[in-house]
């Protein structure tokens, strides 16, 4: 119990010396969305918000995070390799940059993940499962681990021996990720988390300082594209964990079994509980934590959402079970965000889209927004009371949340389109799909080409 409380308070000592400008990991300082930025514009002109800045950037879907006016971005180039780009936050000058080889592409190319940042390093995971802890001030690398060949993965950038087109268009790799690695690492106390999810590991903690490895659970299940994160059971955190289940196209001839959502100690790695019954086959979102030890699964491909609730049991152990599950809502690449007692995603899938959508505590759809406006795999920040959203095309949207219907307060075309029958975009659309990132007012989008600064707060 006293490990438990003394990685709880390291994680409150991280996230209590965040500074209110900073954005120093997926999601945010808390990684669920939420922002404490205050002063956010209420209007915008007819041309929209100001754009402060733009660089360029390649193809993908990975986000920034910010540290004391520098922002971090893992670039990439299929060709070559990934590039931990660091810009200035007030006028987008580069001031450095650290590549190394890593070629390679799936289908969906490009940049996939999110690094973190705490201290002087910032850690990164690209799409082969190179994990860099890289120096900020010397620019340099102090440790790196491959999370996916270093525990019996099959390198998806190297010849398998597979060659040809698999079922559904898919190139067989291995059993590498059809879709290559998209973990944004967790830092954790004095832990750097990821989940590995390759045959001899699930989730892996190492002592962010050396790399070494402090713990690793067994494998959990079937390939996701699923970031750890922490949840609050009876007052202790949880690392959370969801898997997939099989996938039936691109894994036709593996054995059919369920998705898990696993809870797992941070300061041992002892698995504390499990439940299996979670049918999205390609999980992207993690886990929600919505309060009284209640979890929300989010997924695309008309899988919807499952609440569960954990319960400690007298003897100390946990239980699980299932509140309800609905296919009216769900995400199918970020998690909803939780507002006064109410979620906001965007659900749009390959059959649905039934676009900004809200759900209350009990399963219940509140409103949708369907195709007007349409929102697909855009992302979300709460700040100051108000949704900063992008639309996963082409626009920016300002947002009061409201249960009682959809209330828009501005909106912006801000962002471009790949040059229509190039790549996936021909088949799948814009795909301006990146997590945000939000700091001293400023907000950092990027699409397929470029990286945005734009201003949204006084």
């Amino acid at each position: 119990m006293k490990r438990v409380l003394i990685f709880s308070y390291a994680l409150l000592v991280f996230v209590g010396s965040v500074s209110a400008q900073d954005w120093p990991q997926f999601l945010g300082p808390q990684r669920n969305s939420t922002s404490p930025q205050k002063g956010i514009l209420r209007t915008w002109p007819e041309t929209g918000p100001e754009v402060l800045w733009t660089v360029p950037v390649g193809i993908g879907y990975g986000g920034p995070v910010v540290k004391e006016g520098k922002v971090y971005l893992l670039d990439r180039d299929d060709k070559t390799g990934d590039m931990m780009r660091c810009f200035n936050l007030s006028d987008g000058k580069e001031l450095w940059n650290f590549s190394y080889s890593a070629p390679g592409s799936v289908m969906f190319p490009g940049s996939r993940s999110v690094p973190a940042i705490d201290g002087n390093r910032v850690y990164s995971c690209g799409p082969y499962g190179d994990l860099y802890c890289i120096d900020i001030n010397t620019h340099k690398p102090l440790w790196n681990k491959n999370v996916w060949t270093g525990f019996g993965g099959d390198p998806g950038n190297a010849d398998t021996g597979n060659t040809g087109s698999g079922p559904g268009g898919f190139a067989p790799r291995g059993n590498f990720p059809i879709w290559a690695i998209s973990q944004c690492p967790l830092v954790y106390g004095d832990l750097l988390v990821v989940a590995s999810m390759a045959p001899e590991a699930g989730v892996v903690a190492y002592n962010k300082l050396t790399g070494e490895i402090k713990w690793k659970t067994a494998n959990l299940g079937n390939e996701t594209y699923v970031s750890p994160t922490i949840v609050k059971i009876d007052g202790a955190d949880h690392i959370v964990m969801v898997t997939s289940s099989t996938n039936p196209i691109g894994r036709p001839d593996s054995p059919k079994t369920p998705g898990n959502v696993t809870g797992i100690d941070p300061a041992s790695g002892k698995i504390l509980w499990q439940f299996s019954g979670w049918e999205c086959h390609i999980s992207v979102a993690p886990a929600v934590d919505a309060g009284n030890n209640k979890i929300l699964i989010v997924g695309g491909y008309e899988h919807g959402a499952l609440m569960i609730q954990v319960e400690k049991k007298a003897d100390g152990s946990y239980g699980t079970k299932e509140l309800f599950k609905t296919v009216e809502f769900g995400e199918q690449t970020k998690p909803p965000i939780l507002h006064n007692g109410y979620f906001y995603g965007q659900y749009g899938t390959n059959n649905r889209r039934d676009g900004l959508t809200c759900m209350d505590m009990n399963g219940q759809i509140m409103w949708k927004t369907k195709r007007e406006p349409d929102f697909n795999k855009g992302s979300m920040i709460l700040a100051d009371g108000l949704i900063l959203a992008t639309d996963g095309a082409k626009k920016l949207f300002l947002i009061q949340p409201d249960p009682a219907g959809f209330k828009p307060l501005a909106t912006a075309e801000l962002l471009t389109a790949p040059p229509a029958g190039e790549g996936m975009a021909a088949r799948f659309g814009t795909q301006n799909w990146a997590p945000l990132a939000l700091a001293d007012g400023k907000l950092l989008i990027r699409d397929q080409s470029r990286l945005l600064c734009v201003k949204v707060a006084e």
